[in-house]
Parts: C-alpha cells; structure tokens; sequence
C-alpha cells in the first residue's frame, strides 16, 4: 500500500568515516535496523518523531534517521546536524503494507474487495511517484541550506550487510515461519540482483553520468 524508495542513510553531528566512528553512536533507529546497528558497535535508540529534533540539538544521541530529503527537510535537521549519509542500508525499499482481518475480508461483497484492492494499489503507485518527484528538489534544498552529502564507506556497508545476513540466519533457525517467508522472498531478490546487473543497473549507470540532458556538442580534440 505504498513504498518510499531506497531512504537515505540520516543525519549525524559528526562525520563517519569508518566502522570505528560507529561504535558507541547513539542513533534513532528502530526496528532491524536498530538490532543491525546494535551488532556492529552502535546504540539505537527509540525516540517518537516529534522528539528528535531537540535529543539531535542537546547531543542526547549523535545521529537520526528518518526517512528521506521530503520528510526529513520538515522536522529541520539541517539546522542540528550538517552530515546527511546515503543509502539508508537498513531500507532500502520498505514496503507499506495493508493487513485485514481474513474473516472481515472474506465476509464484504465481491465488489468490496476489488475496492480495497484498487484502492491499496493506487495508494502504492501515488506514493512511490510522489517521493520520487518531491525528494530530488527537496535534496537541493537541503544542500543549499547546509546539508553535507556522504556516502557511506563500503566497510561500513560490508558490516552491516554481514550483521543482517547473521540475523536473519539466526532467526531462520529459531522461527519456521520466518524462514518460509525469508527463503522465498531472497532467492527472489538474488535473482532479480542478477538481472539488474545487466539492463536497469547498466542503463541507469549511464544516465546518471549527466547524459540525459539536452545533447552536447563533443568536446574539440586535444592538440598533439
């Protein structure tokens, strides 16, 4: 019933340059993120929304993340923290789900169904584009305003990959149910890693490199 993107990696008061800078880092974070983060040296924390912005300003924790450069630029951590980090490892696209109690569901008229269907469709698809359209402004935004764009380093991102790949074994061993569910769903995402490697990675790689604009006259060639 929605999707954000890949999120961003949040904000921090001081830069992270390596693993060593995690350790001891009071950071708003929950769910696994909380629990990967915890693995790899740092201390989650969770803080309601609305109180964010003062724990950042007092230096009660040392870094938040929230969501990406259209939320985030609202609750106004620019102005507290001037590191923003990317990608956010621990959602790369979370999924908004619809629960409905199946017996609820099983009891409405045909015709009831396929509203509750359209509808969590369409609120997917609005979603998804709307923070595709509002985040890349909202990032210039951000930028002018002082934000200091990073991206995580790789030894960071390898702990963190390995932690969860341990968790997630760890939790495949202990819940049936879990591991139904999380087998299914990773040979799935190794599949479509493997594809992405060839038309949509290699394509957007392109892009990306600023050809996409209006064309450009080719560069004169270098005297000898």
């Amino acid at each position: 019933m929605g999707n954000t993107g890949a999120q961003m990696g949040g904000w921090y008061r001081k830069e992270i340059k390596s693993l060593a800078d995690i350790k001891g880092l009071k950071m708003r974070i929950g769910g696994f993120g909380g629990k990967v983060l915890s693995a790899i040296g740092g201390v989650p924390q969770n803080i309601p929304g609305g109180e964010i912005y003062q724990a950042l300003e007092k230096g009660t924790i040392d870094a938040t993340e929230w969501v990406g450069p259209y939320d985030d630029e609202k609750l106004g951590f620019v102005k507290v923290a001037k590191h923003y980090y990317y990608p956010g490892w621990w959602e790369g696209g979370p999924q908004l789900s619809l629960y409905v109690n199946q017996k609820a569901y099983d009891a409405l008229p045909a015709d009831y169904k396929a509203i509750l269907a359209s509808a969590a469709s369409h609120a997917h698809v609005v979603m998804q584009a709307k923070y595709d359209a509002k985040n890349p402004a909202a990032l210039k935004r951000l930028v002018a305003s002082g934000a200091k764009l990073h991206v995580f380093d790789k030894s960071i991102l390898k702990a963190a990959h390995d932690a969860a790949m341990a968790l997630y074994d760890d939790l495949s061993a202990k819940n049936p149910a879990w591991k139904k569910v999380y087998s299914d769903y990773a040979a799935f995402r190794d599949e479509q890693h493997l594809w992405f490697r060839f038309a949509e990675a290699g394509f957007d790689n392109f892009m990306q490199t600023g050809r996409s604009g209006p064309a450009k006259k080719a560069a004169p060639a270098a005297k000898k």
